[in-house]
């Protein structure tokens, strides 16, 4: 008898791929056998938000883009497992689908690299920062409403090079996919939660798997870490209250002390004028209804057309 080996599903970009091999790495580690030739094989899929590079993933059609051609190969067999950014990864899964495991998360924090050296309070007046995420460009805005935003997609190092080539002045990158890449020593300055409030989910690496398929299942329990599980649980709670998107810049981060929980949010307009912030603290075995409770709170203060209006 045959057996077909563990297929690993994942986007082709560097970050994907370094994120697939470090599931594969973790899989060997805990189960020897599989580091037999042929045990794991990773297959690459491009996915629409790969596809799309002339616009932004807001006027793409926000959330979904980088994991639909994933769950498509995981539903028809050609995968056994899709490895996902969490921050990706919508809030609604497909019926049949779910995500098994966490893996320990990276540090969540927005790295910033400036041409010029320097924090974000240093920037000139006007200087133009590259960021297509509405998050990001919220919460550049709030703090410096007089620079301007150029929307910047791309991978890692598209970004970065168009950087170096004087497209803009500044860039912001998750702080986790550069630790990585193993490209730490460009960065400018590391942005704390109280100035850049993290993604949802930002640093978490999620693995999707269909529900009845038990073996897979029982392969990546040893890899599932706990706390990054409750942390993300209660940051996706809060989004899922808030019915967000790409669309919407959202915000928020979880943090663990002992068994306590303490949950920051904030949603903003697209310009950074508008705030609506709170936060929770609690046990971190109430995550689920800590987040929903606080997406919930901020949901009743935002006016009825706050996550329809368009980007500035």
């Amino acid at each position: 008898m045959t057996t077909h080996p563990l297929r690993i599903g994942t986007r082709g970009s560097p970050l994907a791929l370094a994120q697939a091999h470090e599931t594969r790495d973790r899989l060997i580690a805990a189960h020897p056998h599989l580091a037999a030739p042929g045990a794991i094989e990773i297959v690459v899929f491009k996915t629409t938000g790969d596809r799309i590079l002339d616009r932004t993933l807001a006027e793409a059609g926000g959330k979904g883009l980088f994991t639909k051609e994933l769950e498509e190969a995981l539903f028809d067999g050609r995968a056994d497992l899709a490895v996902h950014s969490m921050k990706d990864v919508p809030t609604q899964l497909p019926d049949g689908l779910e995500i098994a495991t966490l893996l320990p998360r990276e540090d969540p924090r927005d790295a910033f690299f400036s041409r010029t050296g320097g924090g974000l309070a240093d920037l000139p007046a006007g200087a133009v920062v590259g960021t297509a995420g509405l998050r990001r460009q919220a919460q550049v805005l709030e703090l410096r409403p007089d620079l301007k935003i150029f929307p910047l997609r791309g991978n890692v190092q598209t970004r970065l090079s168009k950087l170096d080539a004087g497209e803009v002045d500044a860039t912001l990158l998750a702080l986790a996919g550069l630790r990585r890449l193993g490209l730490t020593d460009r960065i400018t300055a590391v942005l704390e939660p109280e100035t850049m409030l993290p993604a949802v989910a930002q640093g978490a690496i999620g693995i999707e798997i269909r529900s009845d398929d038990d073996a897979t299942r029982a392969l990546l329990a040893p890899l599932n870490c706990d706390e990054t599980m409750v942390r993300v649980t209660a940051e996706r709670a809060l989004l899922a209250a808030l019915d967000g998107s790409c669309r919407t810049p959202i915000a928020a981060l979880a943090m663990l002390d002992g068994d306590g929980l303490h949950l920051r949010a904030k949603v903003l307009s697209h310009d950074g004028s508008i705030i609506f912030r709170t936060e929770r603290r609690g046990r971190s075995a109430d995550a689920e209804s800590l987040g929903r409770d606080a997406g919930a709170e901020i949901r009743a203060q935002l006016p009825p057309d706050f996550f329809v209006a368009a980007p500035h």
